[in-house]
């Protein structure tokens, strides 16, 4: 178990074009995603700590419509689902923008025929699709070949925390996505998709579980509370998550980390030395620098001694917006142990933001300042772009179309 590095000097003020506002406001629960690759608890903008009710939101454990402006599976529901499995595949050959745009239009067909209670197919779900979700993305080079302007047409980079990461588990062309409170309808609905686009392989995949609780907070596998800071509102959403403007305006960035994560060697801890790893209590979910589970981190605040209450090496601290410049990234953390001769388990982290960048500055300053990072390892790595949802009947990705290239 490697030792993590001793504290380094917090720094001092702030970048240029990070507000005194950003800075008071801390970042949140671990989003152990960036950790060893990605987890943006910052924000810089403070956040309702609970999602805002809606008369639109879906009963619990009821049907969530696919269509709308955004694809279900992001924000929708608000509470996500206990299971989820992540698809990641390849499309053979070197498709162009009409072929990528044909493969959307298949997906969301076969999606229909699996989420949607008036014409969902029997085979696939005997017992009706419930609740289950599926969003669909592309990866770098099929964004590419309909216009490499879009978001998401550059590769996410190689961090030095992916230092062995598998080629076959780097990237992919293809996401799907399959959320759903029964675990049994996951590979039948991913199956079903993957096989309606002609020439789609799986690359890896990976199926995980969410503790119990409401909304996005939860407890992560290290035993601490994950998902206190997310966007919640629509207006939170706009501005962090949904792409603003252009063909892909409406859709969003999702990154994918699958982080195998040293519990034992964290539990081996003293739980004083824990928290301070993270910068939260383990029981309260509480920053350390005082407050409650909701509340933002106070890098400012210091014991009597002067000594500072969030460690400079705390995930709490690495995360801030103030050193990032980072704005907040929406999570959807599923944990795994997977069988095998070896203990594989951890974290699959899933992110959505409206700039790939927002992500990468923030697993940079990771890798360099948090030692949480001892204890977490990259197994798989992705990024691709959700193109928007469907209205008025367009297939979809019929959006994307108004690119350049199709």
């Amino acid at each position: 178990m490697p030792t993590p590095a001793p504290p380094a000097s917090p720094a001092s003020a702030p970048p240029r074009g990070i507000s005194r506002r950003a800075l008071l406001l801390g970042g949140g629960g671990l989003g152990l995603g960036v950790v060893a690759t990605a987890v943006a608890v910052s924000t810089a903008h403070a956040p309702s700590a609970e999602p805002a009710a809606s008369a639109t939101s879906p009963a619990e454990g009821g049907p969530v419509p696919a269509h709308g402006a955004q694809q279900a599976g992001i924000a929708r529901p608000a509470t996500p689902q206990r299971n989820g499995l992540v698809v990641v595949a390849d499309l053979d050959g070197n498709p162009d923008a009409a072929t990528v745009l044909a493969a959307l239009a298949a997906a969301g067909a076969a999606v229909d025929a699996c989420t949607d209670p008036d014409r969902f197919d029997p085979i696939v779900l005997p017992d009706g699709p419930g609740d289950v979700t599926v969003t669909v993305g592309l990866g770098p080079r099929l964004v590419r070949a309909i216009d490499p302007t879009l978001p998401g047409a550059d590769e996410l980079p190689v961090f030095l925390s992916d230092q062995g990461l598998a080629a076959e588990a780097t990237g992919g062309d293809l996401l799907i996505a399959v959320y759903a409170s029964d675990a049994a309808a996951l590979h039948p609905v991913a199956d079903r998709v993957l096989a309606a686009i002609p020439g789609a392989r799986r690359r890896w995949a990976q199926q995980g579980v969410r503790g119990s609780g409401s909304g996005t907070v939860v407890r992560n596998p290290l035993g601490y509370h994950d998902g206190i800071i997310v966007p919640h509102t629509e207006d939170e959403l706009a501005e962090s998550v949904w792409i603003p403007s252009g063909p892909a305006a409406g859709g969003t960035v999702a990154v994918i980390r699958r982080l195998r994560l040293d519990i034992a060697g964290f539990a081996a801890l003293a739980p004083g030395a824990q928290d301070a790893v993270i910068g939260r209590e383990r029981a309260t979910g509480a920053p350390l620098s005082g407050g409650s589970r909701g509340d933002q981190v106070d890098l400012g605040a210091k014991t009597p001694e002067g000594e500072y209450l969030i460690p400079a090496r705390a995930h709490a601290r690495a995360a801030h917006p103030s050193f990032t410049g980072s704005p907040l990234m929406l999570r959807r953390g599923y944990a795994f142990s997977n069988a095998g001769p070896e203990r594989d388990d951890g974290l699959l982290f899933v992110c959505f933001q409206n700039d790939l960048q927002t992500f990468v500055r923030t697993q940079h300053r990771l890798d360099e300042t948090d030692d949480l990072m001892a204890f977490t390892r990259a197994t798989a790595s992705a990024s691709f772009l959700i193109p928007p949802g469907r209205v008025g009947g367009a297939p979809l990705g019929a959006a994307l179309a108004t690119g350049g290239g199709s």
